[in-house]
């Protein structure tokens, strides 16, 4: 399927398209007048020459601003095939065109419309040759490069029975990494896969046999379209000139979310013209980890001298107190383009901070309010529960379904359905129920050397035996898989002992299970590792395990199929901030804002700090009507305790008159009684046997002081930690 659109040659037009006057010529009403469009927009649209950075605040018209773009310039006699628009989504370029043919009541069958790969495709049809691929040349999948990695694994005798060699999947993404950040891939290794940086050279000696295979067999995966155009761009200046000379102008929509070759073929596209309008918000620049890079859209005009810099700043979505609220948010980023959004729109409510005692009483605060403002005529799906990391909802999930209010979770899989929490929680569904076929396969085949025919076989034996852990432990198993039955008898018989509590038996099946996990997850456990902390947490609050187990088997919306899904639109969302991006909603919760949550404890460096700031900005602009903030004051924290939970530090910056307070101490907005470290601290503060805090590795103690501002800690459940001052929260406790 083309992902581009090309739209048709206008018909001339009657009079101006900003006209306020009806036309006597026919019976036409005027296609639009200057009124559509408030100042800002309007200059956007009508400033065609030279490059123009747009910077279009949340909710303040962009695409309308886009739409009108286009339509004007055709208006002005500039013909279709002169303009690109590139969009990050085939439905929005397709949308934006549908609306231009609409205002100019014609087609517009030659404007160029479509995300980057596939512009990039249909140049490269045409210009491929240059770099040494046929016009027919395929495209790979996914699936695609998968198997030609896993192939050249087999030819060069890598990754055999026994290595924890990465998979094919996790070096797919490695490479893409590398392409889109415009990263060197020994930094990507060493950076974010340090685990396996002993591969390293045979990582790098599988990328340059993939590069080769793909030349010599004329294919292109998804980042060599980009890679690709590009290097047409930047070495062959006759179809650089020839590419400019079509395109005189060009459109780029969020333009913040644009990696450092995207932002290049931009420049080089426009480099002999400047006629360039890129739209964007630099305070949603939100996805970092997909290559998307913030100083695109900061540097623009450094790149492009003499940019014209417009701001779109009136927001339709949202009353003026949300505004003022999210505003606040924003306004202590280190680095953007300074903008306030207002709003005409009528509201008075301020948006609420509410303070739960703990994740079970946050639950309980959102289903009340979520009930209580249907049944003042809000539909489900006019409301939304928002959240930094996706097991953020565990605890909401269950509460909602208690209360049968029907949801869909986007952005994701809910915890307990991934594979690796689905095998631990497979062992203690046996142990609740030994009858548990289904787990009871999913434990055995884990065991080496034991495939499914074998699982049956063991599974038809023990089943008919009224102990069941005591029949396993005898059988007759072969030599070379009796040692792990064996192993996993005992640890299903330790966890009969009597006085066990949930929380005990989870740590005595994790210690089991810890080196099948490194085994089959190898690539990334460290990752996954974190899925498990997660379910020991919400298991701690549980006093019957079979509570706990009835409570994750209630049915997901997911697993009722897509047929289901559609039968009633009415469901309330529940959704990463990543995933909630672009929609809106008349009523949003925003849960989890405790420090170490949301900004998540792993966000260290400066910039990843700042990025947590955009990404509650962007939660916080979803809401048209009403906005909840919430955070827990009791929370499980990594070293198994449970401790006062902190407000999110990205809160402590609102103005306390912005906000209606509910159950929140004033102390939540004052000066912690735990001191915090400011980005400034003097290394004589610290000494070797200082007990300090730390967000996400707990309490631990100082050993030594390194050097200026670098510390040695040793935390009780996660070992030795080097830090820096600079990023390390700290707390001297």
């Amino acid at each position: 399927m083309r992902e581009f659109l090309a739209c048709g040659t206008l018909a001339p037009m009657q009079q101006s398209l900003f006209s306020s006057n009806k036309t006597s010529q026919d019976s036409k009403q005027p296609l639009f007048n200057r009124k559509d469009l408030n100042p800002a927009q309007y200059e956007a649209v009508t400033t065609t020459e030279g490059p123009v950075l747009v910077i279009a605040g949340a909710g303040s018209g962009k695409t309308r601003t886009l739409v009108y773009r286009v339509a004007f310039l055709l208006e002005q006699g500039i013909i279709p095939e002169n303009i690109l628009l590139l969009t990050f989504t085939r439905k929005a370029a397709q949308e934006m065109l549908n609306r231009a043919s609409a205002i100019l009541d014609d087609s517009c069958q030659q404007v160029l419309g479509g995300t980057f790969h596939a512009v990039a495709n249909l140049l490269l049809r045409r210009h491929g040759y240059k770099l040494g691929y046929t016009a027919n040349f395929s495209i790979l999948d996914q699936a695609d490069a998968q198997g030609i990695v896993n192939l050249i694994k087999s030819s060069l005798n890598l990754g055999g029975a026994g290595k924890r060699f990465p998979t094919k999947r996790l070096i797919i993404n490695m490479f893409s990494r590398s392409v889109n950040k415009n990263i060197a891939l020994e930094n990507v290794v060493l950076d974010h896969y340090n685990h396996l940086a002993e591969y390293l050279d045979e990582i790098l000696l599988i990328r340059d046999h993939y590069k080769k295979f793909k030349i010599e067999h004329g294919l292109m995966d998804y980042d060599d379209l980009l890679v690709n155009w590009k290097k047409l761009l930047a070495r062959f200046p006759d179809v650089r000139e020839e590419i400019a000379n079509r395109f005189q102008y060009v459109l780029v929509d969020e333009y913040q979310d644009t990696n450092p070759i995207q932002a290049e073929i931009v420049r080089l596209i426009a480099s002999s013209h400047n006629n360039v309008m890129v739209v964007g918000d630099d305070s949603q620049s939100i996805y970092s980890f997909r290559g998307a890079d913030f100083r695109n859209i900061m540097d623009f005009p450094k790149i492009f001298p003499n940019t014209k810099i417009i701001r779109l700043e009136e927001n339709y979505r949202s009353t003026q107190s949300i505004l003022a609220v999210t505003n606040a948010i924003i306004e202590r980023a280190e680095e953007k383009y300074t903008k306030t959004l207002f709003s005409n729109i009528a509201g008075v409510d301020k948006p609420r901070l509410f303070a739960a005692r703990n994740e079970a009483d946050q639950a309980r605060y959102v289903v009340d309010n979520i009930m209580a403002r249907h049944k003042e005529g809000v539909s489900y799906g006019e409301m939304a529960v928002l959240f930094r990391s996706s097991f953020h909802s565990f605890k909401l999930e269950l509460e909602l379904a208690n209360h049968q209010i029907p949801f869909e979770k986007r952005g994701g899989q809910k915890l307990t359905e991934s594979a690796h929490t689905k095998d631990v929680l497979a062992y203690l569904r046996v142990l609740a129920n030994p009858q548990d076929n289904l787990s009871w396969n999913r434990i055995l085949l884990q065991l080496e050397k034991v495939g499914p025919k074998t699982a049956q076989t063991i599974l038809n034996t023990i089943k008919q035996n009224e102990e069941p852990f005591t029949a396993l432990k005898n059988y007759p198993a072969r030599n070379s898989w009796k040692k792990g039955v064996e192993n996993l008898a005992d640890m299903l018989l330790s966890l009969q002992k009597p006085g066990l509590s949930p929380v005990s038996l989870f740590d005595l099946v994790v210690e089991y299970y810890r080196p099948v996990f490194e085994r089959i997850y190898h690539d990334d456990y460290p990752r996954r590792s974190r899925d498990l902390d997660q379910i020991r947490d919400i298991i701690n609050g549980y006093a019957s395990l079979q509570a706990f187990i009835d409570d994750t088997a209630l049915d997901p919306p997911e697993s009722r199929g897509a047929e289901n899904l559609s039968e009633a639109a009415d469901k309330l969302i529940l959704s990463t901030v990543h995933s909630a991006k672009g929609l809106e909603w008349d009523t949003v919760f925003i849960i989890h804002l405790a420090e170490g949550k949301f900004p998540a404890a792993q966000s260290h460096l400066p910039e990843e700090q700042e990025e947590e700031r955009r990404l509650l900005y962007v939660a916080a602009t979803r809401a048209k009507k009403e906005l909840h903030f919430i955070y827990p004051r009791e929370v499980m924290s990594a070293d198994r305790l449970s401790s006062l939970g902190r407000i999110s530090p990205l809160l402590e910056d609102i103005p306390h008159d912005l906000l209606r307070q509910k159950n929140a101490p004033r102390t939540s907005f004052s000066q912690p009684a735990i001191q915090r470290f400011k980005k400034k601290v003097t290394d004589g503060e610290l000494a070797a046997g200082t007990t300090v805090h730390h967000p996400f590795f707990g309490e631990g103690k100082i050993e030594k002081v390194l050097g200026p501002r670098r510390v040695d800690v040793f935390f009780q459940r996660h070992g030795r930690k080097i830090l820096h001052l600079d990023y390390a929260k700290l707390e001297i406790l």
